[in-house]
């Protein structure tokens, strides 16, 4: 299979294969989503100069190695084309052209021809970390200095001679000034920055403390004194900006989710020209009034209002709704909806500034900027630890000078109280359980955005689930199929597979249980927004709307499910059920939620009557519907103003603001880009029983963050009082405190075997898995 797969891919031929699933589908299909024009492109493209352009295309379809040469391969025949090179991870080939006069060259097209949708985007979205890169530089430049003048202190505490002794003490300061001056300046400018402030943070003792003993030792070895520290310095800064460097990438990615919103917009629009012709015109230049023409497959890109066509339009990422909505002439449209069926156009109500996802974009930006107030527990640990080791180290120093006379002694126990009370411990405590806590989760398929998230997550109250895409699949199924007549699904099963409406796809799998319908149709048509219509000799079926199919249509099984009917000459023969299909582990979560003592509610845009359906299904006494994005935002802010802690899990575009305000945020691995930036957490697979190993995780994760903190205080409280009475040198002092890191190093550990221990009343209380 995977060698038929690498051959479709290599020919582009009749058949696009998957190589994940090697399930063979229709060319037609595998390139059927929109495609972007080549003035689309040309506006996402950069210039290069001398003639030169970049653009970046995102390739969802392409799989394998096959798909990598089959891309570049077509993208290397078009004239002007000097580089095409797919990155398989990330799924995007990067383009470089030599532009003319002709324009940008039809890349989208040209790949489409092979099978392969192309979108533009974002080179930002590849730039990388530059703090991250300075830190893992800061790291390397401290590691190997620390490495290295262990070794010659190895041999200098062996027993050198004096004159080895104060060659190898040379060797060590030149080592150590590197890692002093470039490693180290990561805390001098923090501390920098906290002192012209008026205030103190953790980076002040530590740059006092390496500083001082880097001094202390340089001053040291040109006396030829038999002992130097600058182990203890670079030692010091490996450890910190080891802890510092886990922690940054624990606090989740740069990329912002209102920025991946604003991307989801297109870069513009057809639009009609008064004397008639058509241009594409950028997003930010279309203003109200302008006639915008949306094809089918693609995203409306301003708010407006149709003036001419009728289609189906799929509102779930805005809106929430899971039913497709019938547009016609006089319907009012926001940017962000999809078109499915049939080519629109728009008179534009707003400009890109004034449309709906602008207004989203407004409303993330503000929420994600409330939830960056939050406060860790290191933070908050800071905030007291530098003023107490500060003043302790000071009344050390005096004491001492006061007591003996001896600056150099008095100056040598201040810097062993210094360095055995750095907060080596304190740094490690966190990021080290974050670290053991994040990989637990990542092999059970669940991706942690967020690393502060576990404390929070210990916090939460209130659970707020959306519906469509999360409790439920999103995939309308038919209910009680087993009590049709055969003959009478089989008609309908036979019907269905004219329509892709979701109704018709789950009549056609309910009929795939039963014999095929025998005869044949003389006339097939769909009515957009109705149903669908056979004749078949003297008879004439239709299904769909009940109001549509039959003049005396029977009563629905049950208000709360959408119905179709299925009639003959206009006389009802079948009814059928709908309902949205929930995830697998649903009611599991629901029950062990509520069974902690968590309230658990229900906030959806879909209509009240699918709402309320799940709400009964899972138990779920409180729920609201036909919730506008804003509206999502304002129930989480009520509640947190109440003093309430939520955590929201959803998954479409509306439910992004929502997921940006709520105090932690999940959300499943299909939900839109937009869901999952906004997220702190992201699972795989369908099951949602993966948020219940996330709280039980993150439960763990915070009672060993707080043992280590723990640890580090009770380390602290033995230690500092032997630096004060002088019993301890700066390489003791070292030395304890590498200790201290080790001690938290192996509690964080201890989340990898297992979650027992979590909180008490969720171990106690939890339910057994429900049947059904």
């Amino acid at each position: 299979m995977a060698r038929a797969c690498h051959l479709a891919c290599l020919q582009g031929g009749a058949l696009a294969m998957s190589c994940c699933s090697g399930i063979a589908v229709p060319l037609a299909d595998a390139s059927s989503s929109k495609t972007a024009s080549a003035k689309e492109i040309w506006l996402a493209s950069r210039d290069h100069g001398d003639g030169l352009r970049q653009v970046l295309l995102s390739l969802p379809d392409v799989h394998c190695a096959a798909c990598i040469a089959a891309v570049e391969t077509a993208l290397r025949k078009i004239p002007g084309v000097e580089l095409a090179r797919v990155n398989l991870s990330t799924k995007r080939v990067t383009i470089t052209w030599r532009a003319t006069d002709r324009g940008c060259p039809d890349f989208a097209g040209a790949l489409a021809e092979i099978g392969y949708a192309a979108h533009p985007t974002s080179f930002e979205e590849d730039s990388r970390d530059p703090l991250l890169a300075s830190l893992l530089k800061a790291l390397a430049v401290a590691g190997f200095s620390a490495m290295n003048i262990m070794i010659l202190s190895v041999s200098v505490w062996s027993g050198a001679d004096p004159a080895t002794r104060h060659a190898f003490h040379l060797v060590s300061a030149a080592l150590a000034l590197p890692a002093v001056a470039y490693s180290g300046r990561i805390f001098y400018r923090s501390a920098w920055k906290a002192l012209s402030r008026g205030r103190a943070n953790m980076d002040v003792p530590i740059s006092v403390g390496v500083l001082l003993a880097f001094a202390l030792s340089v001053y040291d070895t040109v006396q030829n004194a038999p002992y130097v520290y600058f182990d203890a310095s670079t030692s010091l800064l490996f450890v910190l900006l080891a802890g510092r460097t886990l922690d940054h990438l624990m606090r989740g990615r740069a990329r912002s989710a209102a920025g991946a919103l604003a991307k989801l917009a297109p870069q513009g629009a057809n639009v009609t020209l008064p004397g008639g012709a058509i241009d594409y015109v950028p997003l930010p230049d279309i203003t109200p009034g302008m006639h915008l023409i949306v094809a089918a497959g693609e995203r409306v890109p301003v708010d407006g209002v149709v003036i001419n066509g009728t289609s189906k339009i799929d509102c779930s990422l805005v809106t929430g709704e899971s039913r497709w909505k019938h547009a016609e002439v006089g319907t009012a449209i926001q940017s962000g909806v999809l078109n499915l069926a049939n080519p629109l156009t728009l008179a534009a109500t707003a400009s890109a500034e004034g449309s709906f996802l602008a207004e989203m974009t407004r409303m993330m930006e503000a929420a994600e900027s409330g939830r960056s107030t939050y406060r860790r527990i290191a933070d908050r640990a800071a905030a007291l630890y530098a003023p107490v080791v500060h003043g302790v180290a000071l009344i050390s120093l005096l004491a001492w000078l006061h007591a003996t006379g001896d600056f150099h002694q008095a100056v040598t126990i201040a810097v062993a109280v210094l360095i055995i009370t750095c907060p080596c411990a304190l740094g490690l405590a966190v990021p080290m359980v974050q670290v053991v806590a994040v990989r637990r989760l990542f092999e059970r398929g669940i991706m942690v955005r967020d690393g502060s998230a576990f404390e929070r997550l210990n916090e939460v109250d209130t659970v707020l689930f959306d519906k469509t895409g999360t409790l439920t699949l999103g995939e309308v199924r038919l209910v009680d199929a087993g009590a049709l007549r055969p003959d009478i699904l089989s008609v309908a099963a036979a019907m269905a597979k004219y329509s892709k409406h979701p109704a018709s796809a789950a009549i056609a799998a309910a009929g795939a249980d039963v014999e095929r319908y025998s005869g044949t149709f003389d006339k097939v048509e769909e009515f957009q927004g109705r149903g669908i219509e056979a004749r078949a000799g003297d008879s004439v079926y239709r299904l769909g709307r009940p109001s549509w199919a039959s003049a005396t249509p029977p009563p629905t099984a049950r208000e709360s499910r959408s119905t179709s009917v299925l009639s003959q000459n206009g006389k009802a023969i079948a009814v059928f059920s709908f309902e949205d299909a929930l995830r697998p582990g649903a009611r599991e979560l629901v029950d062990f939620l509520q069974a902690a003592g968590l309230s658990v509610r229900i906030v959806s845009g879909d209509n009240h009557a699918a709402v309320s359906s799940v709400a009964r299904q899972l138990a779920v006494q409180e729920f609201s519907a036909q919730l506008l994005p804003s509206e999502k935002v304002d129930a989480i802010r009520t509640l947190s103003g109440a003093g309430r802690k939520v955590l929201m899990i959803g998954d479409g575009l509306n439910d992004g603001p929502a997921l940006a305000a709520a105090h932690v945020s999940i959300a499943p691995a299909s939900a839109t880009d937009i869901g999952r930036s906004a997220s702190d957490f992201v699972f795989l697979g369908h099951n949602l029983l993966a948020v219940k190993e996330i709280v039980r995780t993150g439960s763990r994760a915070d009672a060993l963050i707080r043992q280590s903190f723990g640890l580090a205080i009770a380390y602290n409280i033995v230690s500092v009082p032997f630096a004060i009475a002088g019993q301890v040198t700066p390489l003791a002092a070292a030395i304890a405190m590498s200790l201290s890191s080790i001690a938290v190093v192996a509690n964080a550990l201890r989340l990898g075997a297992g979650t027992r221990g979590v909180r008490a009343d969720i171990r106690v209380r939890e339910p057994a898995r429900a049947s059904g």
